[in-house]
């Protein structure tokens, strides 16, 4: 089973994928971009090397995607796999620049997974003041330097891709506590585990 834990910069998926990888070591855990040799690559050039052209960013996180499929999803298919991130954060974030419509997107991106779409999804949704206090207690990168408002829009966008798409789906209210999100999970995903 291949389940993306979807979110914005601070939302907190990294550190329940993190809580489940201690309690369950045999699940395989990625992330996007970044899981593979060429996404640590390519997480470099699209964090801190600032593209000017938002066309040239998608088509890199949509090779990272296809690389990380390739690599990761396709030969794991018969495992749980837990990524941090994926295509929903492609959308969310291609949308948010407003140069893209969602059903361009999503064929974009069937074509990136070879048509196999992630078989849930864990959203983490956040507020403005969790998201500054956050935030504010981080070096920022070349995304999150776009400002909150920005980022939000983005989390609007995951949702609703969602929603569209009709993928089973977990929101997660991440303000809640560490303790609190992770109950929320482990019971949602108590037959998987």
């Amino acid at each position: 089973m291949y389940i993306l834990f979807e979110g914005i910069d601070t939302c907190g998926k990294t550190t329940q994928i993190d809580l489940i990888r201690e309690q369950h070591p045999e699940v395989i855990v990625t992330k996007e971009p970044g899981g593979t040799a060429f996404g640590i690559k390519a997480r470099e050039i699209l964090l801190y090397d600032r593209l000017s052209s938002r066309r040239a960013e998608m088509l890199l996180f949509l090779a990272d995607r296809a690389e990380h499929y390739e690599e990761v999803i396709k030969p794991n298919h018969d495992r749980l796999i837990l990524s941090d991130r994926g295509f929903i954060s492609g959308i969310g974030y291609a949308l948010a620049n407003e140069d893209f419509d969602f059903d361009t997107l999503v064929k974009l991106n069937n074509f990136a997974l070879e048509g196999h779409l992630p078989d849930k999804i864990i959203l983490f949704l956040t507020d403005m003041q969790t998201l500054r206090e956050r935030i504010s207690q981080k070096t920022l990168d070349g995304i999150e330097l776009r400002g909150l408002e920005y980022l939000l829009k983005v989390q609007e966008h995951m949702k609703e891709s969602i929603l569209r798409l009709k993928i089973p789906h977990l929101f997660i209210d991440a303000t809640e506590t560490i303790d609190t999100i992770h109950q929320t999970i482990t019971n949602h995903l108590r037959m998987t585990l």
